[in-house]
């Protein structure tokens, strides 16, 4: 797998000190607790006031890549603390990264959270844990992360992947691959663009994997004003039950995929802008170690309002009784 050049795009320094500091400002401001609904809700009014550079640095992806890494925010091992062994044992450790995240996000767009993911947080750790190395989820290690669209199963799931780098000593690698940089036949286009198979919840959502209704067929491709979109998680979408001429179609289009695929080694700092509606992202096997200096990553997830880039017919899905908490929603 290439490790290709990943756009970059630099934070300038004063950027950077106004960016913190304003995460510090609303930290301090409602008892340093980033989860704080009072704190989410003064998001907007905050980011509003961040500079032209921040916005210029978090414009859409302009790549058929899909998409890029913002640098610059300086993260001190010393302080955040040791790699937490599981999301729920994170606390406020690196809060102010958190805020920092969502003030990124809501430049970008609207912050979502899920009710049935991490308890509805709108930042997620994501870190391997003990007992998880061989699921397809964040907290794995020892298997591929398999690549997958964020939250594949529902429609409402983001327009954006937002992920921040705490630590990564190992330089372990997050897979990315755009299907705007496929070549597929275009009878396979054709194929998979027809709603054949479900998207099931993966592991991350033990609820919505126990709702009774009947699992919708979605199509893995469409077209879009912009191009080629997709929505694709083969560890969660069941194969078996597809014609044979699907399948082929399908796994042509991983292989694809994988073809075009780059590792990503993240730095700590750097944050990654993930076009969910053009990439498919994974993360490469790794061996933790669960002495606190494992990788450390911090998620969020944003919906861009207005963006044309999913089928009318989404709007016709249960999302398996999930419901998405928007940080601040129009």
């Amino acid at each position: 797998m290439p490790t290709a050049v990943t756009p970059v795009r630099q934070l300038d320094p004063h950027a950077v000190t106004k960016l913190t500091e304003a995460a510090q400002e609303l930290l301090s401001a409602f008892g340093g607790d980033p989860r704080s609904s009072a704190l989410i809700r003064q998001l907007p009014g905050t980011a509003a006031t961040l500079s032209a550079g921040i916005r210029h640095v978090c414009r859409p992806v302009d790549t058929s890549a899909g998409l890029y890494v913002v640098r610059g925010i300086p993260v001190d091992d010393e302080t955040i603390g040791p790699t937490p062994d599981h999301w729920s044992t994170a606390g406020h450790s690196g809060a102010v990264h958190d805020v920092a995240l969502l003030l990124l996000a809501t430049v970008m767009g609207t912050p979502i959270a899920w009710e049935g993911q991490q308890d509805g947080r709108f930042v997620h750790n994501i870190v391997p844990s003990p007992g998880h190395e061989e699921e397809q989820t964040g907290a794995s290690s020892t298997v591929l992360l398999s690549p997958h669209t964020e939250d594949a199963f529902h429609p409402g799931r983001a327009h954006l992947l937002i992920l921040g780098c705490m630590r990564n000593h190992d330089a372990v690698a997050t897979t990315a691959a755009s299907v705007r940089q496929v070549e597929l036949p275009s009878a396979d286009v054709e194929l998979l663009s027809r709603p054949a198979l479900p998207i099931l919840p993966d592991d991350a959502y033990a609820e919505a994997q126990a709702y009774a209704g009947t699992p919708p067929p979605v199509p893995t491709l469409w077209g879009s004003p912009d191009g080629l979109t997709l929505r694709f998680d083969p560890a969660y979408t069941p194969l078996g039950e597809a014609t044979e001429e699907h399948r082929a179609a399908y796994d042509r289009l991983a292989e694809e995929l994988s073809r075009v695929s780059v590792a990503v080694s993240l730095e700590p700092g750097d944050v990654l802008v993930v076009d969910n509606d053009l990439v498919v992202h994974g993360r490469v096997p790794f061996k933790a170690r669960y002495d606190g200096t494992d990788r450390w990553l911090k998620r969020a997830s944003v919906r861009v309002p207005g963006r044309r880039t999913r089928p009318a017919s989404e709007a016709n899905e249960h999302g398996y009784g999930q419901s998405a908490l928007e940080a601040h929603p129009s």
